[in-house]
This record gives C-alpha cells, structure tokens and sequence, in this order.
C-alpha cells in the first residue's frame, strides 16, 4: 500500500515530465492572468510586494485589486505557471519555463563543415 511520501513523489516526478509553461500558452490565459504572467517573463522573479506595486502602478482598466491579484496568483501556482517560494507578504514568485528539448541539427552542421573546410567529402 502506497504511502503519503510515494504518492508525493509521483507528484513531483509528474510535475517535472511536464514541465513549465511556453510562450505558446500563454494565448490560452484569461486577460488577468496573461498580465500577470507578461509581468513575471519581464522579471522571471518577483516578490509580492513588488507584484502589488507593480498591479497598482497598472492602468486604470488593467488594475486588479489585491483579491483578484491573489486568486491570480493562487491559480498560476496551482497550475504551475508559477513557483512560489513562501507565504504571504514574504513570498517570491518565479516563472516555471518548460526546458527545450536539444536540437541535433548543429552537431550535423558543424560535422559538414569540419568535412569541408578538411576537403574530406561525405
């Protein structure tokens, strides 16, 4: 029988084959929540009090008031667009970017011009 700790683990482990978030996501978001997260790709971190300034320096028609910036803020936690990194007035939010996967297509160039420049062909 599983315990707490192994179902924790399968958590995490989930969570890191999915990754963040990419910039093609970003489209899907609701108006609010796309500002925030355009706010955190400037800074990729930031703590609250500095989001809270940030919101009240927004805009008339974009400003959130501090409710909607923190069920914002709870929503892009729980789905992973963001980390947050303790509580309340004190915590720090980063971005959760997806990593890129490696591209192969440069060993393959660098090989064929290391073949050329050796005068050696294919």
């Amino acid at each position: 029988m599983p315990g707490v700790f192994d179902r924790l683990q399968k958590e995490i482990q989930d969570k890191q084959r999915e990754g963040g978030i990419s910039a093609l996501d970003l489209a899907d978001l609701p108006p609010a929540l796309r500002r925030i997260m355009r706010m955190m790709l400037r800074e990729l971190q930031l703590d609250y009090p500095r989001l809270v300034e940030a919101v009240e320096a927004a805009s008339k028609e974009e400003r959130l008031s501090r409710a909607e910036l923190n069920a914002a803020l709870d929503t892009l936690t729980q789905q992973s667009w963001l980390t947050r990194l303790g509580e309340g007035e004190r915590a720090i939010y980063k971005v959760n970017l997806r990593r890129k996967a490696g591209s192969t297509l440069a060993s393959g160039i660098w090989a064929s011009l290391d073949d050329k420049l050796k005068g050696e062909p294919k």
